[in-house]
């Protein structure tokens, strides 16, 4: 895997992260031990969790594994979040000092480890005032508790005016954002990307696979069933299943995704994957996997390359065919237009 900086950090991640949202869920423990012994010897060195995953288990598991792996603590870069309720009390949730100081000390326990390399903050929270949320960040920092810190699924905006934040009063900036991104799920380039690239920030994208939807394994009017991962919530899995396959769009891209995997010799989870990870501000793409060979699969898009021929044509198969004012061509030929001497 490449080797690339931790958004406009020094760190160094692998192109691929491993995604730990099925352990303990999805995966038993020794299912997700045996999917970070795969991850690492092939190379990854990113692990990224959450609180939340599986009420805590997902970052119990990994803990255990790495108090039996002493040795090879020191080559992973390992990123957990904070937002989202472990409690029923008023304070047990939100970007609060008091909730996000508490936060981090059970995710510190859990993962048996005296810092976190990436702390993240899960989702915006209105109702904290992004100056006690920044400082508290800023103050983990100095404590030596976090290396750094990032975002969830944050807005455009959101990322931009806690950038600005972070600057005007010298505290620590931002180095990631954690957004969903796949050939099928693009609109975060309308302002997403442009707010990461002006600040420098690196995207890390979850779900690259649309929920399995460019893995090959869904077929047009066909239901999922058996395994077929559709969700916490079943019945909402298959309202969303419902929709996307009624929408012509979405076969167009797996029709494009599946010609690039003929010519290739690639699955189709390896071509999405590849595409993903070289597009303009992304760090590192996040992989999820219930099974090893799920994730083996996953892993082959490392060495992919794909012709800018290809790319073009996935480009344009999976363009956002919904434009919403100010976001239509307009918007596009003003981002990528040169100056001409004046506005």
């Amino acid at each position: 895997m490449d080797p690339r900086n931790l958004g406009n950090s020094g760190t160094i991640v692998s192109e691929f992260a491993l995604g730990t949202m099925t352990f303990g869920a999805e995966a038993d423990e020794r299912t997700s031990h045996a999917i970070l012994e795969r991850y690492l010897d092939a190379g990854g060195n990113f692990i990224d969790t959450a609180d939340v995953y599986s009420s805590g288990a997902s970052e119990s598991i990994i803990g255990r594994w790495l108090g039996r792996h002493h040795g090879r603590r020191d080559g992973i870069v390992i990123a957990t979040k904070g937002r989202f309720p472990m409690g029923a009390g008023p304070n047990d949730l939100g970007l609060s000092r008091t909730h996000l100081r508490n936060a981090l000390d059970a995710s510190l326990r859990r993962l048996g480890v005296e810092h976190i390399d990436l702390y993240q903050l899960h989702a915006w929270d209105a109702l904290t005032p992004i100056e006690e949320t920044l400082r508290f960040l800023d103050d983990a920092v100095t404590a030596g508790k976090i290396s750094y810190y990032g975002f969830s699924n944050y807005l455009g905006w959101q990322l931009t005016k806690a950038v600005h934040v972070a600057r005007a009063n010298g505290w620590a900036p931002p180095v990631t954002l954690q957004p969903q991104y796949s050939l099928i799920v693009r609109g975060i380039e309308h302002e997403v990307v442009p707010a990461a690239l002006d600040a420098g920030v690196g995207l890390l994208p979850w779900s690259p696979l649309a929920g399995g939807w460019l893995s090959g394994k869904y077929r047009r009017d066909e239901p999922p069933t058996g395994a077929t991962r559709l969700g916490e919530n079943p019945a909402r899995g298959m309202e969303a299943w419902e929709a996307r396959n009624a929408d012509p769009h979405t076969w167009e891209i797996i029709d494009a995704v599946d010609a690039v995997a003929r010519e290739t010799g690639a699955s189709a989870s390896q071509v999405s994957l590849a595409w993903l990870s070289d597009r303009p501000a992304v760090t590192s793409v996040i992989l999820g996997a219930r099974t090893v060979e799920q994730l083996e699969d996953d892993l082959g898009a490392a060495g992919l390359e794909l012709t800018d021929e290809q790319r073009s044509r996935l480009d344009a198969a999976s363009t956002p065919r919904t434009e919403v004012y100010p976001y239509g061509q307009q918007a596009v030929q003003q981002r990528h237009r040169k100056p001409e001497g004046g506005r």
